[in-house]
């Protein structure tokens, strides 16, 4: 069997630091940035709400935020793909809201 290795598709800003991962196998997990932020370093630039929602994105295939504003895989912060992917699964939050 091959490994899955996990791929984001999409992200999306979800209530109170946290981002919906779309993964392309249909996964969807919420992440908890909060701990992340609280660590300080280069996550304390996702304490600023309006950073947290304008610069998320899909870099090197996982979540991430753009520092640049570029969207150069070399300037971003972003998420192990597989840390995104073990955190909680959710039901699809764009649906719901439809």
């Amino acid at each position: 069997d091959a490994v899955y290795f996990p791929a984001v598709a999409q992200a999306v800003p979800g209530p109170d630091k946290t981002v919906f991962a779309y993964f392309t196998d249909g996964r969807i997990t919420q992440l908890d940035m909060k701990p992340s932020i609280a660590q300080g370093g280069v996550f304390s630039q996702l304490a600023d709400d309006a950073f947290f929602v304008s610069a998320l994105t899909v870099l090197n295939e996982t979540v991430a935020w753009d520092v640049s504003g570029c969207y150069d895989p070399a300037n971003c912060i972003d998420i192990d793909p597989f840390t995104a992917y073990e955190a909680p699964a959710v039901e699809d939050p764009l649906e719901e809201a439809a």
